[in-house]
């Protein structure tokens, strides 16, 4: 006898999945949201969160937490957020270190950045500032490269760590000049600042939040940003690729991150209470003293970034020679 097989089963499948999908929505959330932050409280990853939190909070009817969760560069969390439930009450603030340096940096990391997530939205990017102490001869980029050219290997740039945007802010600047730096990593970027301070090292690339109240008190001198728009906070300095740097651009980023099979329509509720959010003024100004630049965009424009910073940041890894552990 002929075995006979039933297609209902099969066609019935995806149409009980989206079945399931809208009931998650629908019942959206219904207990607090978690966003697990790499770095520890007071960063400008926390302020950002929280200062989200807060207005996400009044879009969903339910409190929306920031959960510090630093250490492993982020991956932590990351691993946190990829074993959480994919309902929506568990998501990650996700970082160029988490989705887009760390699959280079590290030997291996607990999870795959593409495959173990789903993107929501991208939210903002943040440059460093090149700066140098007030009685530096440097006074330019050309300065720091003509003195680099003559000594190979004596000028000093200090950061917060291997791997972190500081130590890859002076890789790809001997990257694009031919030129051979020393680096000189801290446990933090404080200590990275405090070193050019000291006169310890030449240089060092400073968040502009921790550079915006030493530059106006004349402690340090600004030389260049590391990303390719000008920051509110800092409207006297350029960026790198505005001064024989072209195409220079080193920027923390952060977005908006779930579990690998967050329901569709979770993903839509989220992106649209994270967008409504970063149009609050009172945000977009906060953020601004933190030296970000709102950036935005759907799902798929999220998920197609972070695969080009994982492909972007790979080589220049590989070529520093950062590692971490």
């Amino acid at each position: 006898m002929r075995a006979v097989f039933s297609r209902r089963p099969m066609l019935a499948a995806p149409l009980l999945l989206a079945l399931c999908g809208a009931a998650a929505a629908q019942g959206f959330p219904s207990r607090p949201v978690r966003i697990l932050v790499t770095i520890g409280p007071g960063s400008a990853a926390d302020i950002l969160t929280r200062a989200l939190a807060e207005e996400m909070s009044r879009r969903l009817g339910q409190t929306v937490l920031a959960e510090n969760r630093p250490g492993a560069g982020g991956n932590i969390a990351a691993e946190a957020v990829r074993r959480a439930e994919p309902d929506g009450h568990t998501l990650l603030l996700a970082t160029v270190s988490t989705h887009g340096i760390n699959p280079t940096l590290y030997r291996a990391i607990p999870f795959d950045p593409v495959a173990d997530f789903t993107p929501i939205t991208l939210i903002a990017t943040s440059p460093n500032v090149l700066v140098v102490h007030p009685d530096s001869p440097f006074r330019t980029v050309a300065d720091i490269v003509a003195a680099a050219q003559a000594r190979p290997g004596e000028l000093t740039y200090s950061s917060g760590g291997s791997g972190t945007s500081q130590h890859l802010g002076g890789a790809v600047l001997e990257q694009m000049t031919g030129v051979r730096l020393t680096h000189v990593p801290f446990r933090s970027a404080p200590e990275s600042i405090n070193a050019v301070l000291a006169r310890q090292t030449d240089m060092t690339f400073a968040s502009v939040p921790a550079a915006v109240g030493l530059v106006q008190g004349g402690r340090i001198r600004p030389i260049g940003l590391s990303g390719t728009r000008p920051v509110a906070e800092l409207p006297e300095v350029r960026p790198l690729a505005d001064l024989g740097l072209p195409g220079f651009d080193v920027t923390a980023w952060f977005g908006l991150a779930g579990p690998a099979g967050l329901p569709a329509p979770v993903v839509a509720r989220l992106n649209q209470v994270t967008r409504e959010a970063l149009g609050v003024a009172a945000v977009r100004a906060r953020l601004a003293q933190q030296g970000m630049q709102i950036l935005e965009g759907g799902p798929a424009e999220f998920a197609a970034f972070i695969r080009a910073e994982i492909a972007r940041w790979a080589p220049i890894v590989r070529a520093s020679g950062a590692t971490a552990e």
